[in-house]
């Protein structure tokens, strides 16, 4: 097979394309489109050059699920390994880091290289709408650290003050490196994360992005713990394929749906009123696809 602090952190608003003023990440087609992956740039391979060729191909916000260079995040991986092939879409990318970002002290290279648009170093969490979407860029990394992500810590205070506000939104889609659900070398996740997923599910969001695990996953929706949950369950999608290497899937997790630990590629988005429609494009010469579509709650 094959938190006790006042919401502070960025948020960024790029326009519907139907209103006023240009959207500069949405599709000149009137549509609203997420193309993401994650474990990205190496200079030892060229992953990152094939799935960068499909980014030339694909309009829209570009969302870079963490691990973006290799081997350790520096300004020097930045500049050598992901500036050349991702790099070229870095004023319509919003990113999230990876572990290895804080391979670097304090994530600088990555902080550096993104500057505002990766939102406040001391963070690395930030929103921002599509359309009637909110978006939330989390950074997982958080929860690995002593303070971690439990209900009273400071991004999962931000998040819920955050989803409070933007109650409204028909739509919500988070990402973050670390999955809280993975069937392959994680397996089975990463539990830290779980106070996110608590207030996210709470609150009702749609779709979780993640990576961290060298596959692509599509996951039923879910609960927090696991249990399908077509009514208010999350949907999350692993895409770890951005060009780094492939960690193999031996078994499934319950609600995974689809598997794919051999094929690059990044997991497009188009994003509507009332739902998503979703499409794994492939590096050209790939077979594996995966689409379909979803509804929000």
């Amino acid at each position: 097979m094959a938190a006790g602090v006042a919401l502070a952190s960025t948020i960024l608003t790029v326009d519907d394309p139907c209103g006023g003023r240009p959207a500069p990440f949405a599709r000149s087609t009137g549509k609203l489109v997420v193309v993401a992956a994650g474990d990205i740039a190496d200079c030892e391979n060229k992953g990152d050059e094939e799935t960068a060729t499909l980014l030339a191909r694909i309009d829209g916000t570009v969302v870079a699920l963490g691990d973006e260079a290799y081997e350790k995040g520096s300004a020097k991986n930045f500049r050598e390994c992901y500036d050349p092939t991702w790099g070229r879409f870095k004023d319509r990318t919003l990113p999230v880091p990876g572990n290895h970002e804080y391979m670097t002290e304090g994530a600088e290279g990555y902080f550096g290289y993104f500057g505002d648009a990766a939102g406040d170093p001391s963070e690395g969490y930030y929103s921002y709408d599509l359309g009637g979407w909110h978006i939330v860029a989390l950074n997982s990394n958080k929860c690995l650290e002593i303070v971690g992500c439990y209900a009273l810590s400071p991004q999962a205070h931000w998040l819920e003050a955050d989803l409070a506000a933007n109650e409204g939104k028909a739509c919500t889609l988070a990402y973050m490196h670390h999955p809280l659900f993975t069937s392959g070398k994680y397996r089975p996740g990463v539990p830290e994360v779980k106070p996110l997923w608590d207030a996210l599910y709470e609150a009702g969001a749609d779709v979780m992005l993640s990576a961290h695990d060298h596959s692509y996953q599509r996951f039923a929706p879910q609960d927090p713990d696991g249990r399908m949950d077509l009514q208010r369950g999350i949907r999350q999608f692993v895409v770890g394929t951005g060009g780094k290497s492939h960690y193999e899937i031996r078994s499934a997790l319950p609600n995974s749906e689809v598997q794919n630990d051999e094929t690059y590629g990044v997991l497009k988005l188009s994003l509507h009123r009332k739902g998503y429609d979703w499409w794994f494009v492939p590096v050209e010469g790939a077979a594996f696809t995966d689409s379909g579509h979803g509804r929000c709650h």
